[in-house]
């Protein structure tokens, strides 16, 4: 083995500390091999090479699977030398076997976040506590390169979170490839989609007054429940669009169960609250 602090022995005793919990400082890659493995004698200095060359910019750990069946096991490693991508406490990426350069360079690439990713995590961290700052970052990447994802659907997200900003917002999120944050780019547009009906206090009262004028009224709670998401207010959404759909249950199986879904796609598809309101809506139609 190398002589490098980027490179280590590593076994079940321990693997969460140098593994798992180092992960959450910088990727780290887990080499598993064996000492009777030629290509794994073939692939381990080329790893402990990079591991030096990167200095820091992942740790690779090296599980001997002689000594640590079970981790090979956990692992589910078939065949090796087998290669194990570990950032954050999560897989993100892995080969089996040898790979020519080109191939391994790129699998390290892959892993290492480039400064423009960088920059946009730490934007991502900022939004909560300081907005200004985490917007003056997705501009600045966007300046270097307007097709950046993250900095497109960051700077969309905090967009969203003002008044009177859904156009730039709009403008964000069409025309490229969302890559990674194709899901988020997704809840935003649903967002945004619903924000296109009027919604300001008058029409929320108007709405209103409609249910209160006739309460078995489907469209009227299903117009109520549109509102209500176009202001954010989603379980009253909710909450509103069950009830057209008691009243209604055509309109429930169409237009109702379509805006929910919307719904539950941005507050959470598999969040508690989408799962309550799932489980109302199957009740009340099938």
């Amino acid at each position: 083995m190398a002589n490098s602090r980027w490179v280590k022995d590593v076994n079940a005793e321990t693997f969460q500390e140098d593994v798992v919990a180092q992960s959450n400082q910088r990727p780290v890659i887990v080499d598993f091999w064996a000492p009777w493995c030629g290509p794994c004698l073939a692939l381990g200095p080329r790893l402990e090479a990079l591991a030096e060359e990167r200095d820091g910019a992942f740790l690779l750990v090296k599980v001997n699977t002689d000594e640590n069946q079970d981790l090979a096991q956990a692992f589910q490693v078939e065949g090796i030398p087998a290669v194990y991508a570990i950032r954050n406490g999560k897989l993100v990426d892995q080969f089996t076997g040898l790979l020519p350069d080109e191939e391994l360079l790129a699998f390290i690439d892959r892993l290492i976040p480039s400064d423009e990713a960088k920059k946009a995590e730490h934007a991502l961290e900022l939004e909560g506590r300081d907005p200004k700052a985490a917007m003056a970052i997705y501009r600045e990447l966007l300046e270097a390169n307007r097709d950046d994802p993250a900095a497109r659907v960051g700077l969309a997200r905090l967009l969203l979170a003002q008044l009177g900003k859904e156009s730039e917002a709009q403008e964000l999120l069409t025309g490229v490839s969302f890559e990674d944050h194709a899901t988020e780019a997704a809840r935003l547009r649903n967002i945004l989609h619903f924000r296109e009906r009027p919604h300001t206090d008058s029409d929320l009262q108007s709405a209103q007054n409609k249910v209160n004028a006739s309460p078995s009224d489907a469209l009227a709670h299903y117009e109520l429940g549109a509102i209500l998401a176009g202001r954010g207010d989603y379980t009253s959404a909710l909450n509103s669009l069950l009830n057209a759909a008691e009243n209604d249950r055509k309109l429930g199986r169409e237009k109702v169960r379509e805006l929910m879904i919307k719904i539950f796609d941005v507050i959470g598809t598999r969040s508690p609250e989408s799962d309550q309101f799932r489980k109302k809506l199957q009740l009340l139609l099938y």
